[in-house]
């Protein structure tokens, strides 16, 4: 059995008896403001259109699937647990945000192999005073609504928390401090003489290595990746996407949001908990 999940500021009583009567749903509740579940769904067809011309996400989840099935949720950092292109915001302190953002739109639609378009990038900010890694922490680095309730929700049913990020660690480790994340990992610039060289240190952590990380930390903590939620919005989160048990595509690229099981354009981050509610 199926049911759908209706939720956001759109997700009106009307709007979720329409979805409800599309659907061939059998009963439909409210569960908590702007959250509507209705059982038996009987068609999907025309659903979630429907639901995003009124700005409200619709899914289609397993009836019996909670929250309780799971024990770890795997996110994205930039644009997903985030709000910003970090290397974007970096780019701005030296005048050449357009040349980065125009690299990073191509690589998250997936038009250029990530660790090419991060060296590319990064190459552009050889020079620039490390100082500005902590501005953009301090005056442009938000998280995405809901992202702090989400977060509270699974860790107090027992969850590990991971973010991996092709980003960089600076800000990972910030972020691991700030929301008592379990779980981080992500790429380090070189800096020399309180500079950035251009280069990254090490292996870059591209889509491979995240979706390794997945793996490897549910068998560190001795669970199935079928046991975790996986959160990201560019191609460089679908191989760790495919590893989960539930993929989710937040505010995500087309080719994402086509190959996630689940798509929210329109809530919160704590949209993830009320899937599985």
């Amino acid at each position: 059995m199926t049911d759908l999940v209706v939720q956001g500021a759109g997700a009106t009583e009307a709007l979720a008896a329409r979805l409800a009567e599309m659907s061939g749903a059998s009963d439909c509740r409210r569960v908590v403001a702007d959250v509507w579940r209705c059982a038996g769904i009987s068609r999907q067809e025309g659903v979630v259109a429907a639901a995003a011309a009124q700005r409200a996400d619709a899914a289609f989840v397993p009836a019996q699937r909670r929250l309780s099935d799971f024990r770890l949720v795997a996110m994205d950092m930039d644009s997903t647990l985030i709000t910003i292109e970090c290397i974007d915001e970096i780019a701005d302190m030296v005048g050449v945000k357009p040349q980065v953002a125009a690299i990073t739109a191509s690589a998250m639609r997936g038009e250029i192999a990530f660790p090419e378009s991060l060296r590319r990038r990064v190459g552009l900010l050889s020079g620039l005073n490390e100082a500005a890694l902590q501005r953009v922490y301090e005056e442009r680095l938000r998280l995405s609504p809901g992202a702090e309730t989400m977060l509270a929700a699974m860790r107090a049913r027992g969850f590990q928390s991971l973010l991996v990020s092709g980003g960089f660690n600076f800000f990972t480790s910030r972020l691991e401090a700030r929301l008592g994340l379990d779980f981080t990992l992500a790429n380090t610039l070189e800096i020399r003489d309180g500079r950035l060289t251009g280069q990254v240190l090490g292996d870059i952590v591209d889509a491979t290595a995240k979706a390794e990380k997945v793996e490897s930390i549910c068998a560190q903590l001795g669970i199935s990746p079928a046991q975790s939620i996986v959160i990201g919005d560019g191609a460089n989160d679908l191989e760790m996407m495919a590893v989960g048990g539930v993929s989710v595509a937040y505010r995500a690229k087309p080719v994402v949001q086509a190959k996630a099981n689940h798509a929210l354009n329109f809530s919160g981050l704590d949209a993830v908990v009320n899937l599985f509610t």
